[in-house]
């Protein structure tokens, strides 16, 4: 029997349709799942306040006291570390403390199962260091925000399309903000997050320049000034990043 093109078109349709529902079906299925809801209120989050706190210390008990330090001198997002001791139970903890006020993220995940308990654990959103692309997929199949770390313009090409909404620009590059200014004007779908080479007076002219948000480590987080447990320095260091950082103002999205 000769088909028609109103069958085929039909059959197609159907065919679709089902597509559709088995993936909504699939997609209710999986583990972890957030609401884009709530993936959509974390990117506005990065939207409004542009900056990121990275910590890693080498102890357990330097990691919450400048972390605190970090969020009363104005961060709102922060990120902790796995190679931090005792990482997962200070952002369970921090997660529980700054409910609604302070977003809370996990950082240096490099598979799966890390990510897996880093949303156990209460983490907001998944930082890696390099692109892992299982871990995008994986995140983005549950509308989890993923920001992984890219160092070509290819590889942050790469990781948009394999979903990740915001790519971290590690390690730092030469040419700092004009490197960004021009990958961000060839492809502006893009919203690059530089973290290495970010310091405590250059981050406005790295969003001036392109970048959606900025992420800041050892200048913040002085290396000093945890050994001698001077929190009121830290403290210092994030009020003069915040005041550059609302200088530029928030990203239109």
């Amino acid at each position: 029997m000769i088909r028609t093109a109103a069958s085929r078109l039909s059959a197609r349709v159907s065919l679709t349709t089902v597509r559709k529902a088995s993936l909504s079906t699939a997609a209710q299925d999986l583990d972890r799942l957030h609401t884009r809801e709530n993936y959509e209120t974390v990117l506005d989050t990065f939207a409004q306040h542009r900056a990121c706190a990275v910590l890693r210390t080498a102890t357990s008990d330097a990691c919450p006291k400048a972390m605190a330090a970090c969020i009363d001198g104005g961060f709102k997002i922060v990120e902790f570390t796995l190679t931090t001791p005792d990482c997962l139970d200070h952002l369970s903890n921090f997660r529980s403390k700054y409910e609604g006020e302070v977003m809370v993220g996990c950082g240096t995940i490099t598979s799966v199962e890390d990510a897996e308990n880093a949303i156990d654990a209460g983490s907001e959103f998944i930082i890696t260091p390099v692109l892992i692309p299982e871990v995008v997929t994986w995140c983005a199949e549950r509308n989890i925000v993923i920001v992984p770390g890219c160092q070509t313009p290819t590889e942050l090409f790469n990781a948009y399309k394999y979903g990740a909404p915001i790519q971290k620009l590690f390690p730092g590059v030469a040419g700092g903000p004009g490197w960004v200014k021009a990958v961000s004007s060839a492809m502006p779908f893009l919203k690059i997050n530089p973290t290495s080479g970010v310091d405590l007076d250059n981050a406005g002219d790295f969003l001036r320049m392109g970048a959606a948000s900025v992420g800041l480590v050892a200048p913040l987080f002085d290396p000093t000034a945890i050994a001698n447990e001077d929190w009121d320095q830290i403290s210092q260091n994030a009020a003069k990043v915040m005041a550059n950082v609302k200088e530029v103002g928030p990203l239109k999205r």
